[in-house]
């Protein structure tokens, strides 16, 4: 199964974080999963540790390291999974959801027919079915 998974999740992978559960560190570790992150996490990442390095040790390049050596893919940023977007529709009497990076990478995982994995309430609120909330 190809699987996307959100920046918050490789990061808690990454430094071991606790936060991550053994649901979601089974389905990465599974060999039969094919394993993908998006260009967007690396620029979440690098605007993240710019600007609070003491919350977010990790930089951008340490998590494309990261990536590397683990053999997961990149998933680059493509004029379809743009398009994409404006497709996506939210579940009845939802607050609005504004992050831009979140909805891009629902995007690509729509259009790459990828599993997104998240544990984050707002991007369950889609109407989704390729959308796992771990």
């Amino acid at each position: 199964m190809k699987v996307l998974l959100d920046t918050h999740i490789l990061v808690w992978y990454f430094t071991d974080d606790t936060k991550l559960s053994t649901k979601a560190r089974k389905l990465i570790e599974d060999d039969a999963n094919e394993i993908y992150y998006s260009i967007l996490s690396v620029l979440e990442v690098e605007i993240k540790h710019a600007a609070h390095p003491d919350r977010l040790s990790l930089s951008g390049e340490d998590f494309i390291n990261y990536c590397k050596k683990l053999g997961f893919a990149q998933v680059p940023l493509d004029v379809a999974h743009v398009l994409e977007v404006k497709k996506l529709t939210r579940k009845e009497n939802t607050p609005p959801h504004r992050d831009p990076f979140d909805k891009l990478m629902l995007g690509q995982a729509i259009v790459e027919s990828m599993l997104f994995i998240t544990h984050d309430m707002r991007i369950a609120e889609y109407t989704c079915p390729l959308i796992y909330k771990i």
